[in-house]
């Protein structure tokens, strides 16, 4: 057959054909690559099953739904420095938080809300025995020595508002690590504002005008009552004065059964 123009009808066909499948294939690779995506996605975020049992699922389950927060200080020199070892390791091991708060104010999230981060270690708060499962950690980028500036407090303020409203945590649940670990740990430490953040509605604080305890007020009771364990009572007592008195000691005084009273009779500061 003669050729019109100089190129013949089939090598026309073919060209057109080779013109449609690249078009094609610019549009399937796309649209391929995007469900390959999204197929990972779903693989990688799907619960492990139990091979024992028959899959008949339900949809009447959440995720993990931390009830307390557990307030940390990075005993390091520089953000930098604990953004390292949070993802990697200390001296005890693999270590990690959910935050860290920078001392400019500047907040890093490391691990997700519903994920369970390394942080708490062993210890307790009134009924909860594995902290880690049943809380978010934050850690505070300060060496223990200095106070928190204030740029990093109102971050922490900031956090903590987000946190409660949002994953419903009751703002009364918040602790430091002494708190839950007497024993083993001195974080946030005697300088940590606990005042501030009550007056801003977060953690517990006693009122200064509830009184005097009533006779035969057992102090050990009241300290169980808030959430310590008193295994070794002069550690417990150390960390409530960190708290509620930011200073040393392991002896408890009759201002601490004031605020023991107070806080286990329901008389607390400002909280929203």
């Amino acid at each position: 057959m003669a050729e019109i123009g100089g190129v013949s009808p089939a090598r026309r066909r073919d060209a057109r054909t080779t013109v449609r499948s690249a078009r094609l294939r610019w549009i399937v690779r796309p649209l391929l690559a995007g469900a390959i995506v999204l197929l990972l996605g779903a693989c990688a975020h799907t619960a492990p099953r139990n091979p024992l049992a028959t899959w008949v699922p339900s949809k009447n389950f959440d995720e993990r739904r931390p009830v307390v927060i557990v307030l940390h200080y990075t005993e390091q020199s520089s953000v930098e420095q604990s953004l390292d070892t949070l993802r990697s390791r200390n001296s005890g091991g693999r270590v990690s938080s959910h935050y860290l708060v920078g001392k400019d104010g500047k907040i890093y999230q490391l691990v997700s809300d519903t994920q369970r981060a390394w942080h708490a270690g062993a210890g307790r708060w009134g009924a909860i025995t594995d902290v880690n499962n049943a809380s978010i950690g934050i850690e505070i980028d300060n060496d223990g020595k200095r106070p928190f500036p204030d740029p990093q407090v109102d971050s922490l303020i900031v956090l903590l508002r987000d946190l409660t409203q949002r994953l419903r945590i009751p703002p009364s649940q918040i602790i430091g690590h002494s708190d839950l670990a007497p024993s083993r740990k001195i974080d946030p430490g005697p300088l940590f504002p606990w005042k501030r953040l009550a007056e801003a509605g977060f953690g517990v604080w006693p009122a200064g005008d509830a009184g005097e305890p009533p006779p035969g007020f057992d102090p050990w009771l009241a300290l169980q009552a808030i959430g310590y364990s008193i295994d070794n009572r002069a550690d417990t007592v150390r960390a409530f004065h960190h708290r509620f008195r930011g200073m040393e000691g392991n002896e408890l005084d009759a201002e601490d059964l004031r605020i023991l009273y107070a806080l286990t009779a329901g008389r607390v500061g400002p909280q929203r």
